[in-house]
This record gives structure tokens, sequence and C-alpha cells, in this order.
């Protein structure tokens, strides 16, 4: 692994940091596979960070509830090219994958961090791999994959059991050699997790950044938000008609005090961000609202 750079974990001053979403997959809930070829999500990706991305987060498996796994061999075919060319530009790539071997040659190929959905559960081998090379990691909040993770949907308390499980976590991740300077978790709205779920975790926000870690939200054209403003028996939203409400969880996150969020309209969250450091700026000195 000698080819891999070792960065520090991404900040930006004043705001939240912004991942944006580049899926290279044929089946992604929220763009229909639009992105699947690599010259489009190449394309797509060099989109993002001339949006203002700080982070680009590619990723070749989906986790929409139902997906089957691609092989190892295709999860590679499709995310290290991209990887490799985003990289050469100057974008700061994450790796969004559970496989310890497609973060490895995705590292290799040049990406900065490693975003697991399982937070090193489905593959034994990551947290090791992690923890040799002190990347920046992302463990989220993860009870199974996307076949059958709602049927496991159940909480006694839902901020409790999360901020406890994600806490054990941590503390397994710290223990197993992972940085806590370079240690990212994620609630993992929607994943095991219904639309009453996410809206209670998202009101507690405060509890989860507790925990002593940076934070990651991934709220983004996630199912519950379809339904926001929705008439009682009307459809729900399409995927991309559900931004505006995605900017609207950015802005709570970074009241909250989030480190960073992972969204698909990259202006539309920067414009989100810049409303508030506005308002900010305006406050009387020593107003405290």
């Amino acid at each position: 692994m000698s080819a891999f750079r070792l960065q520090p974990l991404p900040v930006a001053a004043g705001r939240p940091v912004v991942m944006g979403v580049v899926n290279v997959t044929p089946d992604s809930f929220s763009d229909g596979g639009e992105w699947f070829e690599t010259e489009a999500a190449v394309r797509h990706g060099r989109e993002v960070r001339a949006a203002g991305a700080d982070v680009v987060d590619v990723g070749g498996e989906s986790t929409r509830p139902g997906a089957e796994r691609p092989s190892v061999e295709e999860e590679l075919r499709r995310v290290v090219p991209v990887v490799r060319t985003l990289a050469s530009e100057g974008a700061v790539v994450s790796i969004d994958t559970m496989r310890a071997e497609v973060a490895e040659q995705a590292l290799l190929a040049g990406a900065a961090m490693v975003n697991d959905v399982s937070g090193g559960l489905a593959d034994p081998a990551m947290v090791p791999l992690v923890a040799e090379l002190r990347c920046p990691y992302v463990a989220m909040h993860w009870r199974g994959h996307s076949t059958d993770m709602q049927s496991r949907a159940v909480y006694d308390d839902v901020v409790a059991d999360v901020v406890r499980e994600l806490g054990e976590r941590r503390d397994a991740l710290l223990a197993a050699g992972v940085r806590a300077d370079r240690l990212v978790l994620d609630p993992g709205l929607g994943f095991a997790k219904d639309a009453d779920h996410n809206w209670t975790l998202l009101a507690h926000l405060d509890e989860l950044v507790a925990l002593g870690q940076p934070l990651l939200l991934g709220a983004s054209r996630k199912t519950f938000l379809g339904r926001v403003a929705v008439l009682p028996g009307g459809p729900s939203r399409a995927p991309t008609d559900r931004d505006a409400a995605t900017a609207a969880t950015s802005v709570l996150a970074a009241q909250a005090g989030v480190w960073g969020v992972r969204v698909h309209d990259v202006p539309g969250t920067r414009d989100a961000f810049a409303v508030l450091a506005s308002t900010a700026s305006h406050r009387r000195s020593g107003d405290p609202r």
C-alpha cells in the first residue's frame, strides 16, 4: 500500500463538509442508473466537484432496500477507473464500499477516505485495513444487508438504541486501531429504519453529535422525504423532487454541529449553508440567537 497518500479528515470552515454522491450503479434509487457508465460517472463527478462538493463519494453497490450485491469484480470494474480519474484531477474522493478489497484498490487509485455503510461489520478485513492505513473512515449504524434490513427496523427507543449501538461500534473501532481523529460516525437514516425512526433521529441529532466523533448525515432524497407536504392519499414525490426537503435537513444538520452531509444536490446544499452563514454574519454583537 505504499502508493496510498495519507490525508487528514476533510474539514470546511464554518459549515459542514459537503459530500457529493456519484452512484456508479444501474439501479440507484435516486437517479435510476444515469451515471452507470464510466465516462458518465466521471463527467458527473466533475460536475459535483465544480458545484462545490468538498468530497466526491463514489460507490458501485446500490444499498436501496432489497438490492442484490454485485460481485467484487463487478464493483471494482465500476468504481476504480472513476476514482483514478477524479483523484488524478485533484478531487478528494471517498470510496463508498463495504468490501476491503474494493477499498484497498480505490485507495491505491487515489481515494482519500472510505465510507462503509456496514461500519466494518460486512467484511472482517475492512477494519484492519483502515487501521493499518490510518485513513479517514466513515462507519454507519448498520443491522444487515439491503435484502432484509427493513425487517430489523425494531427499536425500544430509536435514539437511545442507535446512540448505544453506534457508541459500541465506535469503541470497537478505536480498540482495533482506527484513529480517533479520522473516524466519522453516521446514524444510517433509512437503513433498518422506517420514516418515523428517521424523523426522530433528525430531531435528536445533538445526542448523536454528543458521541464525540464527527458525524455524517445522509438524508438526501430518501423515501421519508418524499412524503413531506404531500396531501393525504397523494403520491410520494420522486427522488429528484426531494432536493428542497434535503436542503432543509442539511440546515438542521449544520445547526446541530455535524461534520458533514452526503447529498445529491450540491448547489442547493451550498446555497442553504450560505444562507446560514449570511444570517450569522448579520447578528448583533452579543446576540445569543
